[in-house]
């Protein structure tokens, strides 16, 4: 039985699928606009629209699980430069463009099947 099993593994560790996600959101956040296989970006948007629901309440609990999920547990890190930027932007900017939409905030279209290995391909983007 799969009852209360959601969620793709994507052939991946638990903690290889938790940082693909870290790092496709945080470039989503940042180009508002990416292009991945279908699957990953399905799985994407429950992250994504769950960080911009965070980022709606805007106080400070909120930032802090935001960038827990964004930047990782080692806030202090010298590579999470370019992620706090993009906390900032995503509590600046994003945030208060949905103020009014109760969810839905991204957008899934499908592209071109890849050449390579026929993965169905798709662009996820902000709404």
């Amino acid at each position: 039985m799969r009852h209360r099993k959601n969620g793709r593994k994507l052939g991946r560790t638990t903690s290889h699928r938790r940082a693909l996600f870290r790092n496709q959101a945080t470039a989503l956040f940042e180009h508002e606009q990416i292009r991945t296989t279908l699957p990953k970006s399905k799985e994407l948007r429950r992250v994504a629209e769950k960080l911009i629901t965070l980022a709606k309440r805007g106080d400070l609990h909120a930032r802090r699980q935001a960038a827990s999920m964004i930047i990782g547990e080692d806030l202090h890190h010298v590579d999470g430069k370019g992620k706090h930027a993009v906390l900032q932007k995503l509590f600046t900017e994003i945030g208060p463009r949905y103020h009014d939409r109760n969810g839905g905030y991204t957008r899934i279209v499908r592209g071109e099947v890849r050449r390579g290995d026929g993965a169905q391909m798709a662009y996820i983007q902000l709404v």
